[in-house]
Order: C-alpha cells, then sequence, then structure tokens
C-alpha cells in the first residue's frame, strides 16, 4: 500500500443481501458445502454527527469476532465496494489515523464518533468449485441493532435476520446463477444496501435536484455544474490515497472542469470569487497533475521501448525493467508529495470553500445580480466568448508553425496554450449539455478532438523534455535507449501536425456554433 497505508490490506466487496423470516430454510444450491461454521461479531460503527459518511453510502466500522476481525472501511464502487482493512489495534473508540485521512475529504473535518453497534451471529456456508476453491460465502445473519446517538432513553433493539452471498474467487456469472437460484425459491433481495443503512434509516441526502430549464436562473445551472464536479473530488480523494488507478486523472479532471467553469462564467460571481478560487484550484491542480504527469511518463515510455526496433545487442527486457524502475521511483515521490498536500489544512480550507459556494443561495455573495437573470439570455453568450479566445489562440498557433522564422519552442508554447483554450470551450460546451443537448454535445465533441490532438502534441514535447533529463542521468545502455526515443518522438509530433490542422478544420466549422447565437 502506498504511502501511509502501507499497513492496511484491501479488496472488493461483491455481494448480495436478501431478507429472509425467522423460518427460512436454506434451499439447495449448486456448489454449496453442507458443513457450517458459526461465529459471533460485534461491530462499532462510525460516522460524524450529522451521518456524511452514510450521505456518501460509506461505511466505516471496528469489528471484533469473526475472520477478519479490525478496521473496515467500506468505499462505493460500480457493482462492488472496495474494502480496506487494518488490524483491531488497542482503541476501540479512536479511528486510526490512516482511516481518518482516508475519509477526510467525506467528513469536512468533522469529527468521527460512534453511531451504531451490530451484533450478528453468522452462521457460513461455501460455495465450492470443482477444484476445490472457494468461490464463494453464503452467509445466514442473524442481527441485532442499536443506534448509539439517540438523546434519552436508550431505543429498543432493531433486531432482523438477512442472507448474504459474497464472492471469494468466484467471477459474477456465479454470483447471477446463485441469485436466480435464490429467487427461483421466493427469496427477494433486501431493501437496504447495508446493514448499518437498515440499523439508522434513511441517510441524510442533499435536496432532490430542480429541473434546470433555458428559463432557470444562470447561477442555478452553472451551480449544479460546479456541485457536481466537486462531489467527483471529494469521492475520489479517498481513491487518489489509495493510489487506484486513474483516480489521480478524475480528480484532476473535476478540479479543471471547477476552474474552467468559474473562468467561462466570471460576470455570474461577486468580483473577486472566482480569481481566489481558480487559484487555490490551480494550485490543487499542479499538486495532482505532478503524480499524473509521472504516471503517464512512466506508462507511455515503457510502451514505447517494446514499439522500438530491436538493435544487435541491446535487451529490451531489460532496458524496459530498468526505465519503468526509474519513472517508478520518480512516480512515487510525486505521489508522496501529493498525499502531503492532501493532509494539508490548504487542501481542506479549499474543499470547505467549495462547499460554501455551491451551497449559497443566488440571492448574495458569492453570486453576482446577473446569476438571477434566465439561463438562455446568459449562458451562450459567455460560452461564445470562451469559443473566439479559442480560435484566436489556434490560429495564432497555426501562423507561428507555418513560418520558418519562429523558433520550434515559441510555436510549441503556443500549441500548448491553443491546447489549454481548447479545454476551456470543450467543457464549457459540455457543462450546457443537460439543456442543450445535441448541438451542445456536438460542439463539445468537436472541440475535444482538436484538444486530444493538440495534447498529444505537447506529451510529446513534456516526452522529449523527460527523456533529455533521464538520459543525462541514465547509465549508458539505458541513455542510448532515451536517445532512440526521443528521436520516434520528433518523427511523432512532425506527424502529428497533419492530425492538429484536421482536427482545427473541423472544429471551425459554422453550424456548430449556431446554438451559441
Amino acid at each position: 500500500m502506498p504511502g501511509d497505508q502501507r499497513d492496511a490490506t484491501t479488496h472488493d466487496e461483491v455481494e448480495l443481501k436478501y431478507a429472509v423470516g425467522e423460518d427460512f430454510a436454506l434451499p439447495e444450491l449448486d456448489g454449496v458445502d453442507g458443513e457450517s461454521r458459526t461465529a459471533r461479531l460485534d461491530a462499532v460503527y462510525f460516522d460524524t454527527p450529522g451521518q456524511r459518511l452514510a450521505a456518501a453510502r460509506v461505511t466505516l466500522r471496528r469489528r471484533t469476532g469473526g475472520e477478519d476481525a479490525g478496521w473496515h472501511l467500506k468505499l462505493p464502487l460500480a457493482g462492488a465496494r472496495r474494502e480496506v482493512h487494518l488490524p483491531p489495534g488497542r482503541a476501540t473508540r479512536r479511528v486510526p489515523a490512516q482511516l481518518q485521512r482516508l475519509v477526510r475529504a467525506l467528513t469536512g473535518g468533522e469529527p468521527l464518533v460512534p453511531v451504531a453497534r451490530l451484533t450478528t451471529t453468522r452462521t457460513v456456508r461455501d460455495v465450492v468449485g470443482a477444484d476445490g476453491r472457494v468461490l464463494a460465502e453464503v452467509a445466514d445473519d442473524r442481527v441485532e441493532a442499536r443506534r448509539l446517538l439517540t438523546e434519552g432513553p436508550a431505543a429498543e433493539p432493531d433486531v432482523w435476520r438477512e442472507l448474504e452471498v459474497e464472492l471469494v474467487e468466484g467471477d459474477r456469472d456465479l454470483l447471477h446463477a446463485l441469485d436466480a437460484q435464490l429467487r427461483a425459491h421466493g427469496v427477494l433481495r433486501a431493501p437496504h444496501g447495508s446493514k448499518l443503512a437498515r440499523a439508522l434509516g434513511a441517510a441524510p441526502t442533499a435536496p432532490a435536484p430542480v429541473r434546470l430549464k433555458r428559463s432557470s436562473p444562470a447561477g442555478a445551472v452553472v451551480g449544479a455544474h460546479l456541485a457536481a464536479q466537486v462531489r467527483r473530488i471529494v469521492s475520489g480523494d479517498p481513491m487518489v490515497r489509495l493510489d487506484e488507478p486513474d483516480s489521480v486523472h478524475a480528480v484532476r479532471v473535476a478540479t479543471r472542469r471547477l476552474r474552467s467553469a468559474l473562468k467561462t462564467y466570471r460576470p455570474l460571481f461577486a468580483e473577486g470569487v472566482p480569481g481566489e478560487l481558480r487559484e487555490e484550484l490551480s494550485w490543487l491542480a499542479d499538486e495532482l497533475g505532478g503524480a499524473r504527469d509521472a504516471e503517464v511518463m512512466r506508462d507511455r515510455l515503457v510502451a514505447a521501448v517494446g514499439e522500438l526496433e530491436p538493435v544487435e545487442g541491446e535487451d529490451a527486457t531489460t532496458t524496459a525493467t530498468a526505465l519503468r524502475e526509474v519513472l517508478e521511483a520518480d512516480y512515487r515521490a510525486a505521489h508522496g508529495e501529493l498525499l502531503r498536500a492532501l493532509d494539508g489544512d490548504r487542501y481542506g480550507a479549499l474543499l470547505t470553500r467549495l462547499e460554501e459556494l455551491v451551497d449559497a443561495p443566488l440571492e448574495g455573495p458569492p453570486w453576482s445580480p446577473l446569476a438571477r437573470e434566465r439561463a438562455r439570455d446568459v449562458l451562450p453568450g459567455l460560452v461564445r466568448a470562451t469559443d473566439r479566445e479559442l480560435r484566436k489562440r489556434v490560429e495564432a498557433a497555426h501562423a507561428a508553425d507555418a513560418d520558418p522564422s519562429v523558433p520550434a519552442a515559441v510555436a510549441d508554447e503556443l500549441f500548448h496554450d491553443a491546447r489549454k483554450r481548447a479545454k476551456e470551450a470543450r467543457y464549457a460546451g459540455e457543462s450546457l449539455v443537460p439543456l442543450w443537448g445535441e448541438e451542445a454535445k456536438a460542439y463539445a465533441k468537436a472541440v475535444e478532438g482538436l484538444q486530444e490532438v493538440l495534447g498529444e502534441h505537447q506529451d510529446s514535447v513534456v516526452v522529449r523534455e523527460v527523456l533529455h533529463r533521464l538520459a543525462g542521468r541514465a547509465p549508458g545502455a539505458l541513455a542510448f535507449t532515451c536517445g532512440r526515443l526521443f528521436a520516434a518522438e520528433v518523427g511523432r509530433a512532425t506527424a502529428g501536425r497533419e492530425a492538429v490542422d484536421a482536427a482545427r478544420e473541423a472544429a471551425s466549422a459554422k453550424k456548430l456554433r449556431r446554438w451559441l447565437h
């Protein structure tokens, strides 16, 4: 595990829950072992007093008894939950620092306190494959739950029985097959997603979103877009800390979308608000960028070694391994720096300001009076201004590239600037897709195509800079390979000019901009 998570272990939990009555008897299921084992599990669940973790579908508990006693943090994934496990330790009411850091963005810095205690008598049977491997577990749970935040006399415990089917070494096809067998016997899925959800009742949620229209206030439309990006940062924070693939990229993109929206829609805010927030978001994007860029360089260059023509006397596998080790060390150092930034006060203060921004009513600061005007009267014009800036920067880069008197470094910088403007225009178009539909989507897609080819050009520039630095500190064989990769990147950049021209022409079509007038 990376950084301060090195004492933790993780796995993906894939399970289905079923509501069963006291007279339930487990029907015969394919592969279920006749033997069973029983354990008594005692778990105390932690959350903020306002149940912010529950609202994010996250559970945190300390459990004793059973085969996996200890601290468990469960984070939602698509179709599963990522479980982080730590040994139980001695403290029973103080959440380990590692787990506190993992949920810091989700709690907003609020304290974690015991909110419920669940005692479960669990009887488990294994689903065993033909080769003897345990593919799944079928757990029959009798649960007694007590809420711990209730004021006054202790409430009566809630008692129920449920069935869990959890994959071990099996796949989802097995889970679907077991589900079908249980349903054929009349067993119904549990209405709650977790035992804690059943114990606490409905988790606090944000107010139901208002259905936005083109006649809605411009600030309401932009505010909904900003809120979606803030949620992506907050929900992605634990995955960044766990070093999950693409997690840094996802949070970095959300950060950039926020910066872009604050710039494009600047007139909707009180004076000074967008500038201050954009400065802090730029800082966060830079912190994320160090790790993300190192990750991209590592994967790109190691793959590029495999594409080189064999050279007599050179072992491509050994060279690729040596290159990966150097670049992996760079990535580990960059990710460590990122974790230190996420643990700092500056990051916490930024998250607080972002939450305050998206929760603020339109009737006053940080919004300006223009935010209360109709979206159709305000927003297309602001996107149009961003689009004009994009086209101006693209033409400047194109002219510089075609002029032999302009140094290549100057043209490269202009292409990089055009790429940044393309991102802003793309994000602006995408922010209005909920209201302008296919028109906004087509515009954003065309600009994304331009952004991607400009990105390839910029990536090639950065790769050459990295290779130049690596060659200076690498041993002879690796330095030679860096030189070969450098030459390949020069050729790729030259070939990419035609792609830039084609994408520039496609993104310039007048029909893409009719909705902006």
